[in-house]
């Protein structure tokens, strides 16, 4: 009787073991689970020709807008981004200022994902040169101008001026004249017409 009970309690232990041991390898996945930045733009230890616009990362799974915090530090050790930081789904971005200054960016974070899992890191990249801003003067030099008259075509001008007003005025003299010597023989007709008929 002895015997069984001991044989037993044997075979009790035998398959707790293993079921235990199965629960642990069941567990372990979701204990080892968070989340990780898969990607970001610009890239770690980039070296960029200007200013990019924003600096986006993307995570391994969905972020919790609230908790979304960026942080970007320009050669200055002052802040270059613009705003807050926009979560949409596993991306998180941030605009950065047009008129910052080339050099050395620092890019830090500490986000939550959806399911409360925090992630927190930093890295840096390169900016060669600021991007350039538009030139207002650029637009007004670049329109056409009027020629400015020189003192000979202005001369000329006048000159062409002068001789058209002489030109206008010999016509109307001529024109005049020919109405008066019209005017003139008409009435001299008329006179001769009128001592015929009276026998002069």
């Amino acid at each position: 009787m002895h015997y069984t009970y001991g044989r037993v309690r044997f075979a009790a232990r035998a398959l707790v073991a293993p079921a235990a041991l199965g629960i642990l390898v069941a567990g372990a996945p979701l204990a080892a689970a968070h989340t990780d930045l898969d990607s970001s733009a610009p890239v770690a230890e980039a070296s960029l020709a200007e200013v990019p616009e924003s600096v986006t990362l993307t995570f391994s799974d969905p972020m919790h807008q609230k908790y979304a915090k960026v942080a970007v530090t320009g050669p200055d050790k002052k802040p270059a981004g613009q705003g807050t930081p926009r979560v949409d789904g596993k991306r998180v971005t941030i605009a950065l200022d047009p008129q910052a200054s080339a050099g050395e960016y620092s890019v830090g974070y500490r986000v939550v994902s959806a399911d409360g899992h925090p992630v927190s890191g930093s890295y840096t990249f390169t900016v060669q040169t600021r991007k350039a801003s538009p030139d207002p003067t650029a637009s007004v030099s670049a329109m056409p101008t009027a020629p400015t008259p020189t003192p000979a075509s202005a001369s000329g001008a006048q000159a062409a001026s002068d001789s058209a007003g002489s030109a206008g005025m010999s016509t109307a003299a001529v024109t005049a004249a020919g109405v008066l010597m019209a005017v003139g023989a008409a009435g001299y007709l008329m006179l001769r017409r009128k001592r015929v008929s009276r026998g002069d």
